[in-house]
């Protein structure tokens, strides 16, 4: 393909990753009004992100091994139809139940749009020229990351629309993109004897699915040492290791265990693990520390996340320019890493008063550091397999960061409503009160309503909201850290020129 070709088809891809994106952001300076409005609480505000991040995790190895075996365009756009159905039903929601099963769906498609647009790219343009172009969807990735929670805050700051038009408005961009890739996007198709993996991807999505039911509910339904305990992260054990064993005995598996044992494809993989759990643990929380630890608007909060997506925007379009003409990638890699480990352990400090030029600052430097790692790990797999595996691979990558950010956002919720009642009963003594502070500060109660707070008790859930969220980046920190030592051992191979 010619670069004005590729650019056309581009054009398509851009678009049904800026709608996968938008699904994700729009909603996150906006889910304390959903929430509130359908009377949840945190732990339904964690689970309307993670049922969405779990569908799309346990889905994408499925595109990929899908991708290897049938037309990659009708593939893309069977996922940006299912998106379009998932969102449509997901503005008519009635209670957080609904909402949550309805996102499901929503991940489903949202799976497929994130791991078909990097393995058609990757089909398109050969590894040398693809820095070039994974900039671009970087700088796609950062536009929608950053417009998402603007719109979405707009709109539901805006009476005669309301929060439901958060799902609507990515129908339009889904519709556009299914023309212009049936217009433009020409790739050549390879068929092969189908062999699904269905007993793999339901041992693994079970086995997820187990694990992050019992992070969400431990602390709260019941005791972290207790029977419930013992029979989840049990059951979730022997299901990952049952999924093992169905790998090793496939005859197609949905993760070929041969390709792990790659060295860069399991150390990006395993980087990527905790890239997730850091980069999503910015983009979710960031809104509830604006709207309910600093009072802001939705609209608002929304402003104030871009230092963050604009360090993703300049540091994934400069690095992956710059790939392109030197080949080089891993000083990309371990500067990024170092970058996101000083930006999360910064933001670790966080209070709810903290000048507003720190938190910038700090973000900024989250920013940069992802920009420069999330398309790059992907890269320096695809660079390492077979054609025939080029599919596969590059969703196991994109698989361990949704994996990550997955458990991170269900995890990291939890301990944010545990910490946050416990910050306010905290302040609540100190002002002489004996009210309990699930009452107010989130716990297994609701969001609470800022506005209707009296003064000092604002103050008091206003603290506790930014000490819990500052208590978040301290795991998000480490779990950088142990990304920027995953990819110091990453061997770096020169950029191959050609398919």
């Amino acid at each position: 393909m010619s670069h004005k070709d590729i650019m056309r088809a581009l054009y398509g891809l851009m678009l049904g990753m800026f709608t996968a994106i938008l699904s994700s952001t729009i909603v996150t300076n906006a889910l304390p009004h959903i929430i509130a409005d359908l009377g949840g609480g945190q732990s339904a505000y964690t689970w309307v992100v993670t049922g969405t991040l779990l569908a799309m995790t346990a889905s994408m190895p499925l595109w990929g091994k899908l991708a290897d075996l049938f037309s990659k365009k009708l593939l893309i756009q069977i996922a940006l139809i299912i998106y379009v159905g998932g969102s449509t039903i997901a503005g008519l929601s009635q209670n957080p139940g609904m909402l949550i099963t309805v996102r499901v769906v929503q991940g489903l498609g949202v799976g497929g749009l994130m791991g078909l647009s990097q393995i058609i790219l990757a089909a398109m343009i050969p590894p040398r020229e693809r820095g070039r172009y994974s900039g671009y969807l970087g700088a796609n990735f950062a536009v929608a990351t950053v417009s998402g929670p603007l719109i979405g805050g707009v709109i539901t700051d805006t009476s005669w629309l309301g929060w439901r038009w958060c799902f609507y408005i990515g129908v339009p961009f889904a519709v556009a993109a299914i023309l212009v890739l049936q217009r433009t996007l020409r790739l050549p198709v390879s068929r092969r004897e189908v062999r699904i993996d269905w007993l793999g991807a339901a041992l693994i999505t079970t086995s997820v699915s187990l694990l992050l039911v019992w992070v969400t509910l431990a602390g709260d339904k019941y005791a972290w040492m207790s029977w419930q305990t013992f029979a989840m992260v049990g059951g979730s054990l022997v299901l990952g290791a049952l999924f093992l064993l169905a790998e090793t005995r496939a005859s197609d598996p949905m993760i070929p265990l041969r390709l792990l044992r790659e060295r860069t494809i399991a150390l990006t993989s395993a980087a990527s693990l905790f890239v997730g759990i850091a980069m999503f643990s910015g983009t979710v929380f960031f809104s509830q520390f604006f709207q309910l630890a600093r009072g802001q608007s939705a609209t608002m909060s929304g402003v104030m996340t871009i230092p963050f997506i604009g360090g993703m925007f300049v540091s994934s379009t400069v690095s992956g320019q710059i790939i392109t003409r030197t080949g080089r990638w891993k000083r990309w890699l371990v500067t990024g890493g170092v970058l996101v480990t000083a930006g999360t352990g910064l933001l670790s400090t966080l209070a709810y008063d903290t000048p507003y030029l720190e938190i910038a600052l700090y973000m900024a430097l989250m920013g940069l550091g992802l920009g420069m790692m999330m398309q790059n790990l992907v890269l320096a797999a695809q660079n390492q397999v077979r054609p025939q595996d080029l599919g596969v691979a590059s969703s196991v990558v994109a698989f361990f960061r949704s994996f990550g950010g997955a458990i991170g956002v269900s995890a990291l919720g939890a301990l944010l409503a545990s910490r946050v009642t416990s910050y306010t009963r905290d302040g609540l003594a100190g002002l002489g009160q004996d009210a309990g502070g699930a009452a107010v500060g989130g716990g297994s109660g609701g969001i609470p309503d800022m506005n209707a707070l009296p003064g000092p008790l604002r103050t008091v859930v206003e603290s506790a909201y930014g000490h819990g969220v500052a208590d978040i980046f301290v795991f998000s920190s480490l779990a950088a850290g142990l990304a920027l030592v995953f990819t110091l051992f990453v061997r770096e191979v020169a950029l191959r020129t050609s398919n």
